[in-house]
Order: structure tokens, then sequence, then C-alpha cells
């Protein structure tokens, strides 16, 4: 599966079962979901423990970006997916065009939901 350019947002399709991005990864894209799900999962040894899912119309795989921190949990399609990938790059540019109150908001939520999972 080809890698997402900076310079342009991408489409893939995604069969189920087709991992994203594993807890730990350091991140380069976000993903919004156009048609299908992705659960997100952590590792508990052996096993695996659903988060949460997410469906059409919602963002993932963003918290890296945020803050620039390895992956807090996997990603996985749970069904056919169809993502549209956000470069690192345009995630930056639209956050840094938010009020500075905005940008402390996102910054404030993201170091809420690490300390939380």
């Amino acid at each position: 599966m080809a890698k997402a350019s900076s310079a342009i947002m991408q489409r893939l399709v995604l069969p189920p079962g087709h991992v994203l991005f594993d807890e730990g990864d350091f991140g380069n894209e976000a993903y919004v979901i156009q048609e299908g799900r992705v659960e997100i999962l952590k590792k508990q040894g052996e096993e695996e423990l659903v988060l949460g899912s997410v469906e059409k119309g919602g963002i993932f795989g963003e918290m890296a970006l945020i803050d620039s921190r390895p992956r807090m949990a996997m990603a996985r399609a749970a069904a056919t997916t169809t993502v549209v990938v956000i470069p690192k790059e345009l995630f930056s540019s639209k956050v840094a065009k938010c009020d500075p109150f905005v940008r402390c908001l996102i910054g404030s939520y993201a170091k809420l939901i690490r300390s939380l999972v």
C-alpha cells in the first residue's frame, strides 16, 4: 500500500483486519473515515482490549500529531474501510491557524487522554 505524500491527501481502501498503525509507532498521519469502521485497541499481554471504534466522519491518529509522541494504541479496520490520509504538515498547519486558546485546549485534552489510557 502506498504511503501518503506530504503535499496531497490520499484516499486508501483497507480490507477488514488491516492494521494502520501499532501502539508505539511514531505518527506522520491522521485519518478521516469516509466509509467503514476502525477499532482502536490496546494490547494487554496476549489479549487486545478494544478502547473504542471510529466510524464515518470520525478522525483518528491525531494524538501523535498533536504532541509528537508515539501512538498510544493500535488502529485496525473492522470492516472494509475507506480513509483519507491527513499528512502531518497539513494537520499542523491547520492547528497553527487556530486561536491560541483552542490550541491550548487541544494540547490539554491530548495530555489528559494519554494520562487516562
